[in-house]
């Protein structure tokens, strides 16, 4: 049990003072950052950050109880809200002056319930009664009012990743207004409806903040409600309801996840998956809204593992403790002083998910997965035959999709680049290589290689499951590469499959290649029907025929070099000298000897001498053959 914990708490926390040593505690989301101050005289500030250079401490006079305090992006400016009516600012950029000025909000009997930086010099207020949306002029002291908006506002939450405030409006607070910010504008989007549980009149429900949360997921921002059951509904359980929110458009309820229990939650975000804690049992779910369920209703999901505890910590998440979840990936104990942020561990995933296709579809959408996939493509391998070939067939089609969209990327990519920038369009960005691409070279290497040496395998499982990644390269169009045609033959020549070898030749599955040839070249001795074809390969590769003899030579198959030249007519005219050169090196005698003769015989049949003219500089090798066979051994001119 416990290697299943596939969450856990990051192996160096962010230490800072606990809550018993000082008044109070702050979380700022947009920087990660934790505000711990104590007050008395002086209202001393420690901040600590994911990074030693975001920590910083520093004291402010102490002007009454500290309500929210943040820094702007940078550590460049300091707000802090002390009154329900106005915010206070310091400044923290060096040779700016240090003295605190005030900005009162401009809507009267308004109370401000509190503010975000949208960039290092811009700032919005949230009162009761709407935003105010200003810019911080540090070196004039003063902040001017950009832009503002009325409207009745119960609470509100702030995606710092997106810059947008999510404003809920409204008696029953279940109304959502939501604005954008970018660079000094502010934008209202479209508002949205929660669909609160049907509860029993008179009785009302309204919606609480501790049920809504905002977070990116793939790359879309998303509002997920936490939907508590009904009594009267005919579903106990609670559930997850996400809801799309697109910078244009109108926010659309998209998924719904369910928990099929019920109780307290909290909710965080991490590589893309939605973690769900379940307080009373001390566990937590996660779910992929990438995964489809083919038992669920459309975008409806169930956890995709089931509930495990973090690792190492359990975590309660009761009213009494001071654990608190902040989006996306954090977790703070306050009362103990620590800042962890969550992360999932794969490798427990792997024995959890029994489905290896659904497996592989959540690996591959996890950051760390590179390794962990290529291990569960042994283990598939490993786990024997029986009915494993569709298996086999299905990971690696959905690995080689991932590759394959990966080199259509950098194809268009390439393509972009060397046509140059054209007017109108945005510049290309280089595909960023993740690790969800499993290449040739890494199957071969990880996997395939070795599996291809595993003893008690048959040879017919190992030639079929290479096979099959071939056939899935092919059905994606990638190019094979020659040394997984290699491993196919050499396991065909270690279990003597020659008549198999003959077919995948002669029926092209194996596909031609001069590297291939040149393998084919070395197995003559084994097989010797290879030679030809091998010839017949390299022909069809349209090579030239000084090219074939130098991959021949090159692999020191010098007869065989020999023969090809006289099967294409071209004896009379080789070099002489690039024939004994290449049997010399080989330190094989009988064979220089054959060598020296076959062009001893064509010059006598050529010029009526076997001696070699000077220009074909063959003195060295006449004095080597002496050497090794005596004068006596060379061929007299024969007389007519």
């Amino acid at each position: 049990m416990g290697e299943e914990h596939y969450l856990e708490l990051c192996e160096s926390p962010v230490q800072f003072e606990h809550a018993s040593n000082v008044n109070n505690v702050f979380f700022d989301e947009a920087n990660k950052q934790v505000f711990a101050v104590r007050s008395g005289g002086a209202t001393g500030v420690v901040v600590k950050g994911p990074e030693d250079k975001s920590s910083v401490a520093f004291r402010m006079d102490d002007k009454g109880e500290v309500k929210c305090i943040k820094f702007s992006i940078g550590n460049k400016i300091l707000a802090v809200q002390r009154t329900s009516k106005s915010v206070d600012f310091i400044n923290f950029i060096p040779d700016y002056p240090h003295t605190e000025f005030t900005q009162e909000c401009k809507t009267k009997n308004a109370s401000v319930l509190g503010f975000c930086w949208t960039n290092w010099n811009e700032i919005v207020f949230i009162t009761d009664q709407g935003i105010e949306f200003y810019q911080v002029f540090p070196d004039k002291r003063s902040l001017k009012l950009l832009k503002s908006q009325s409207i009745n506002v119960n609470w509100y939450q702030y995606c710092p990743e997106t810059a947008v405030i999510l404003l809920s409006t409204t008696v029953q607070g279940n109304i959502l207004q939501p604005f954008a910010f970018r660079n000094g504008t502010m934008s209202k989007m479209s508002k949205f409806e929660i669909e609160l549980p049907v509860v029993p009149k008179p009785a009302k429900l309204s919606l609480s903040e501790r049920d809504i949360a905002m977070a990116t997921i793939y790359g879309q921002l998303f509002v997920m409600y936490l939907k508590h059951h009904s009594r009267t509904a005919n579903s106990p359980s609670a559930e997850v309801v996400l809801y799309h929110l697109p910078r244009e458009g109108a926010c659309k309820k998209s998924h719904v996840l369910k928990l099929n229990t019920t109780g307290k939650f909290a909710l965080n975000i991490v590589d893309n998956l939605v973690v769900v804690h379940h307080q009373s049992s001390q566990t937590s779910l996660i779910f992929d809204i990438k995964l489809k369920d083919p038992d669920c209703a459309v975008n409806t999901h169930q956890p995709v593992l089931p509930a495990r505890s973090i690792h190492p910590y359990r975590i309660p998440l009761s009213d009494s403790s001071s654990w608190s979840v902040f989006q996306p990936d954090i977790i703070i104990s306050a009362s103990e002083g620590y800042l962890w942020y969550l992360q999932v561990k794969l490798p427990p995933t792997v024995n959890l998910l029994q489905d290896k296709g659904k497996l592989m579809d959540f690996l591959l959408r996890r950051r760390d997965c590179k390794m962990v996939i290529l291990s569960v493509c042994s283990q598939i391998l490993e786990g024997g035959e029986k009915g494993s070939l569709p298996v086999v067939a299905t990971v690696f089609d959905k690995l080689n999709q991932v590759y394959k969209e990966y080199l259509e990327a950098e194809q268009t990519y390439t393509v972009a680049m060397e046509s140059g920038p054209s007017r109108g369009s945005a510049a290309q960005k280089r595909p960023v290589r993740t690790q969800a691409v499993i290449d040739q070279s890494d199957m071969y290497t990880h996997v395939l290689s070795s599996f291809t040496e595993r003893k008690g395998v048959s040879h017919k499982f190992i030639i079929a499951v290479l096979m099959e990644y071939i056939r899935s390269l092919n059905q994606f169009q990638i190019t094979v590469q020659h040394y997984l045609y290699e491993l196919v033959i050499k396991t065909l020549v270690q279990h003597n499959l020659f008549y198999m070898l003959h077919q995948f030749l002669q029926y092209h599955v194996l596909s031609d290649s001069k590297p291939l040839a040149c393998l084919l070249l070395s197995l003559e001795s084994t097989y010797p029907p290879a030679h030809q074809l091998s010839l017949d390969m390299l022909k069809r590769l349209s090579t030239a025929n000084d090219e074939i003899v130098e991959v021949l030579l090159s692999k020191q198959q010098v007869l065989g070099a020999l023969r090809f030249i006289r099967s294409v007519g071209g004896h009379d005219n080789v070099s002489a000298r690039k024939f004994l050169d290449a049997a010399q090196q080989t330190g094989d005698q009988m064979l220089f000897y054959t060598v020296f003769r076959s062009f001893q015989q064509r010059n006598q049949r050529l010029r009526g001498s076997p001696n070699f003219n000077p220009g074909e500089h063959c003195e060295e090798h006449v004095v080597h053959f002496k050497q090794l066979f005596g004068d006596q051994a060379l061929m007299k001119p024969s007389t007519v």
